[in-house]
């Protein structure tokens, strides 16, 4: 690719950025093949910068995107457990019913579903403190949209508990 070509490329990207890497990005881009794909790779990201700068004064600090957070298992545990308890009620309602499960002594009984569910519910409580107290000081904003999906998918395997009055 020509110097002019390498330059312009460069100036896209944030003042901060092209302090930083300007000149070795400018050389690189000089070095390299400057095909179609290598230029609109190029605006893409620079475009990506500029929206989205690199967190904080230091350029080496990782960056954690959304997707890479949730993809954590103790973001998506949580959320499968939700979505398998609400799972385990949708199928009890649609093969049993929804009376009482199982009638002891003339008094109905919860019975399994129930308390695999409170199980389910109970138990993803660890696993939601350590993703907040981990993730929160690394990733807040993508942190608290990861939690909120948690609490929609807590709230979504409590719908057909209210709603039957199970």
């Amino acid at each position: 690719m020509n110097r002019l070509a390498a330059h312009l490329l460069t100036s896209l990207y944030p003042r901060r950025w092209r302090d930083r890497y300007g000149a070795e990005f400018a050389a690189h881009l000089e070095d390299g093949c400057g095909g179609i794909r290598a230029v609109t790779d190029v605006v893409r990201s620079a475009i990506r910068e500029c929206i989205s700068p690199t967190q904080g004064g230091n350029m080496e600090q990782p960056v954690y995107s959304f997707g890479g957070v949730v993809k954590r298992p103790s973001a998506f545990i949580p959320i499968a457990m939700s979505l398998t308890a609400m799972a385990v009620v949708l199928a009890r309602v649609a093969l049993v019913g929804t009376g009482p499960e199982v009638v002891i002594n003339g008094r109905p009984d919860e019975g399994t579903v129930a308390h695999i569910w409170q199980l389910l519910m109970a138990c993803q409580l660890p696993v939601l403190l350590f993703f907040a107290v981990t993730w929160l000081r690394r990733a807040p904003r993508q942190t608290l949209g990861v939690l909120a999906l948690q609490a929609g998918a807590v709230l979504a395997a409590m719908a057909p508990v209210l709603y039957f009055n199970l």
